[in-house]
């Protein structure tokens, strides 16, 4: 049910699409920018502190760096094919979009890892990790809803591609209850592979599009959304860390 609940996270942006998609274009700004704090949010407030326990310290710091290059060289991979797709042809999308899903896809994986294993070390620990991960997906599912809007989806392709990465929670669920030692040795760099991902889509693909916004009306509001992203993330880390 835990797992559920989590995964259900990635639905709550359905609520905007009331808004009509008109309006929501004219958000994605602001959705793009909550998202790049959100997303630093994550990886410095929740995943770094985790990643950076215990005597893993250096594997972890590398296979964060690991994952920022592997996700360099991947959108590498995504350009030179962008180049050589017609434009018109059907599904064509920017190389953002399938960072953010596979960054994501690995998040959820590792979620739901943590939520099997903690539920094994009895009721407390797991509504406990349950809850931290429950309000931490939150913020960083409606930012990911924005960066897959702003590579071109549909809000309604983007809602339900957010929810198919949703879904890998209960793979990780299932290893968590199956493999246990697997679990020991995954968890870590998975989640350190997922962090460096989620810093080079925000710092190399999001920062850079924010500042092509010159109007200094907008650019307040950008700056303020990427603290509220941060502030969010900051709330979730003081109170369920």
């Amino acid at each position: 049910m835990s797992v559920v609940a989590v995964s259900g996270v990635s639905a709550a942006a359905y609520f905007s699409l009331g808004l009509g998609e008109k309006r929501l274009r004219s958000a994605i700004f602001v959705l793009v920018s909550f998202a790049v704090g959100a997303l630093f949010g994550d990886v410095f407030l929740h995943l770094v502190p985790e990643l950076f326990k215990g005597e893993g310290r250096r594997w972890a710091a590398l296979w964060l760096l690991g994952g920022f290059l592997g996700f360099f060289v991947l959108e590498k991979f995504l350009r030179w094919r962008h180049c050589h797709v017609p434009e018109n042809e059907a599904g064509h999308s920017h190389p953002v979009v399938a960072l953010t899903l596979i960054g994501d896809s690995a998040h959820n994986l590792v979620d739901g890892m943590l939520i099997g294993a903690a539920w094994q070390l009895g009721p407390a620990v797991g509504l406990a990790t349950s809850l931290a991960v429950f309000f931490h997906e939150l913020p960083a599912e409606l930012g990911h809803f924005g960066i897959l809007m702003h590579g071109g989806l549909s809000p309604r392709r983007a809602l339900l591609y957010n929810f198919f990465t949703a879904l890998m929670a209960f793979v990780g669920l299932a290893l968590a209850l199956s493999l246990p030692r697997l679990f020991e040795g995954s968890a870590q760099p998975i989640s350190a592979v997922a962090a460096g991902g989620f810093v080079y889509v925000a710092g190399s693909d999001l920062v850079p599009e924010l500042h092509h916004e010159l109007e200094m009306k907008k650019s307040v509001l950008q700056f303020l959304a990427i603290v509220a992203g941060i502030a969010v993330m900051a709330g979730v880390a003081l109170v369920f860390g």
